[in-house]
């Protein structure tokens, strides 16, 4: 038998080591070969060129921490810290942010995260250079998704309003919706693999974030190591298209120098291309 403190400490040191050794092998920081690698896969699986990623953040339920007051109390009216990530096609998180109060909004804990931040700077993210979508002659940025919570940015796509939508943009929204589901898959696998967050953390708040890191890194690991991964459904012609393209990078920068919505509208008006289109 063991105390309460003796185990409290047994957790948190454990969690810290777990992240320490793992994170530098299944959750490094991405280099621009990464992202080209995200990318590929995003379009071989659910058709989004030139995404590297989705973004959206999961509450994690805490019991209140001690001398925090309702900092943590959230808008589905339970104490929670926030677990900001990004995922790639195969709900394997790329990058997480832990620790913000549950209170704020996934927009406002994203600006917060170093994530947000960097976003901005794209060479400091190493995402490559903007380059032309398959079927389409002009360089655009590469990208991640998130719903309706975030900014909308150069490199950070977001559906339109629900009170301003027409056929068009709905389509728009469903191929966001199609590429945002791998981080919710993310998020579910998860919370189905580690019984802890089934219930409230009952820890101290620095021990609940090491906590919260080491079950991302180590559902990394499970993934990579024996998880099953979603067979491309792609076909010849597609696969040869997307090939040229990194072959042959086009040297035209006309779309990225466009605003966050001319780039938002040039991607809905490049989806209802007939060769674009979805059945």
């Amino acid at each position: 038998m063991r105390g309460d403190n003796t185990i409290g400490i047994i957790v948190k040191e454990c969690s810290a080591a777990i992240w320490r050794l793992l994170q530098p092998l299944y959750m490094p920081v991405p280099n621009e070969e990464t992202w080209k690698s995200i990318a590929k896969r995003y379009y071989e699986l659910w058709d989004l060129p030139n995404c590297i990623g989705s973004v959206d953040g999961k509450h994690c339920r805490i019991k209140k921490f001690d001398k925090t007051g309702s900092l943590h109390y959230n808008y589905k009216s339970f104490f929670s810290v926030v677990l900001m990530a990004c995922a790639d096609a195969d709900g394997i998180f790329t990058t997480i942010d832990v620790g913000e109060a549950g209170r704020f909004s996934d927009g406002a804990v994203f600006r917060a995260s170093n994530l947000g931040k960097l976003l901005l700077d794209t060479d400091k993210l190493h995402i490559p250079k903007p380059t032309p979508m398959p079927n389409d002659a002009f360089d655009f940025p590469f990208y991640m998704v998130g719903d309706e919570a975030f900014p909308l940015k150069i490199n950070l796509m977001r559906p339109y309003p629900k009170r301003v939508l027409d056929n068009e943009k709905r389509i728009f929204n469903y191929r966001m919706s199609r590429g945002r589901k791998s981080v919710e898959c993310a998020f579910g696998m998860l919370a189905s693999k580690f019984e802890i967050f089934q219930r409230p953390i009952m820890c101290h708040e620095d021990t609940a974030i090491k906590v919260i890191k080491a079950a991302c890194v180590l559902h990394n690991f499970i993934k990579m190591v024996e998880g099953h991964f979603s067979v491309p459904q792609i076909s010849k012609n597609q696969e040869n298209q997307f090939t040229n393209r990194e072959m042959s990078p086009s040297t035209n920068n006309h779309c990225s120098n466009k605003s966050a919505h001319e780039l938002r509208d040039y991607l809905k008006k490049y989806f209802l291309k007939p060769e674009n289109a979805l059945p």
